[in-house]
C-alpha cells in the first residue's frame, strides 16, 4: 500500500508539474513570438471580419511592458524597436481612455501630416490612390446580406488594401490636418464610417510606439456568429472557410 500510495502522489506531482511547464511555455510564446487575437467589431472591414481569430507576432515592433499579461513587463521605453511601415495592421493598446486592445492600419508615421477631404486620405498634402471596385457583400449566419461601396487605396510605397465608405460626407470624413508626433504612429480603420480610430483626437488620438503590442501576421480562424469557440460541433457550417490562412502582412 505504500507502495502504490507514493506512485499516486508521484503521478500527481507530475501532473502538476507538466500543467505549470505548459502554461510557462505558452505565457512564453504569448509575450516574445505570437499572440492570438479575435476580432468584436467592424471597424477593420473589409480586411477583419467579426468573429476572425488571428496571430500577432510579438517581435515585429520589439518589446515594451504591452508585450506582458496586463501589461506589467519590466520595460522602460521599447527595446528592439523597429517602427511599423504604413499600411501595417497592428495592434495596440488604446492610448486614452481604458487601455484595452485596439486593432487598426497604420497609415501615419512621425512627422506626417494627415487630412481627410471629402473621404479621400490625403498624406504629406497628397491624396493616397483611391479606386472604386466591386460592392463589399458580406452574407451572415441567417443568409441575410448587405453589400457597401468598396475602394483599393494604394500608399505612396506601392502597398494596397481595401477600404470601405458608405458616404464621403460622414463626420471623419472631412478634418482638420493632423501632424504626428516624434515617437507616434497614426491609425486608421479600414471601415471608414464605422471606426474610431485616431482621428477622434479625445478618444484613441496619436499612438506613441511604447503602446504599439504587434502587428497582425494571418487569420487562422473565422465563425460568421453561428458557433461560439468552444461549440466544435458547429464547426464544419460556421467556419469561413475562405478567410483560413489569409495573410495580413506583407
Amino acid at each position: 500500500m505504500k507502495e502504490a500510495t507514493a506512485k499516486a502522489k508521484g503521478g500527481i506531482g507530475e501532473t502538476i508539474r507538466t500543467i505549470i511547464y505548459a502554461v510557462l511555455i505558452a505565457v512564453v510564446v504569448r509575450t516574445f513570438a505570437y499572440e492570438p487575437f479575435k476580432i468584436p467589431s467592424e471597424s477593420m472591414l473589409p480586411t477583419l471580419m467579426v468573429g476572425d481569430y488571428l496571430f500577432v507576432s510579438k517581435f515585429s515592433y520589439g518589446y515594451s511592458r504591452h508585450s506582458f499579461p496586463f501589461s506589467l513587463g519590466p520595460i522602460s521605453g521599447r527595446i528592439f524597436g523597429e517602427m511599423p511601415k504604413r499600411g501595417d495592421v497592428a495592434v495596440f493598446k488604446k492610448p486614452i481612455g481604458e487601455p484595452i486592445d485596439y486593432i487598426k492600419r497604420i497609415v501615419g508615421l512621425p512627422g506626417d501630416k494627415l487630412q481627410m477631404i471629402n473621404g479621400f486620405l490625403h498624406l504629406n498634402g497628397k491624396a493616397i490612390k483611391r479606386e472604386r471596385v466591386e460592392d463589399f457583400v458580406e452574407r451572415n449566419h441567417s443568409g441575410d446580406t448587405r453589400r457597401i461601396a468598396q475602394y483599393r487605396e494604394t500608399l505612396p510605397s506601392g502597398r494596397t488594401y481595401y477600404t470601405l465608405n458608405y458616404t464621403d460626407l460622414g463626420g471623419l470624413d472631412n478634418t482638420n490636418v493632423y501632424t504626428v508626433p516624434d515617437g507616434h504612429v497614426f491609425g486608421m480603420g479600414d471601415n471608414r464610417d464605422n471606426s474610431t480610430d485616431s482621428r477622434v483626437l479625445t478618444h484613441v488620438g496619436y499612438i506613441p510606439f511604447e503602446n504599439l503590442v504587434g502587428r497582425a501576421e494571418i487569420i487562422f480562424m473565422s465563425l460568421d456568429g453561428s458557433a461560439e469557440w468552444y461549440e466544435i460541433w458547429k464547426y464544419p457550417l460556421a467556419i469561413r472557410w475562405n478567410r483560413i490562412f489569409t495573410p495580413l502582412s506583407g
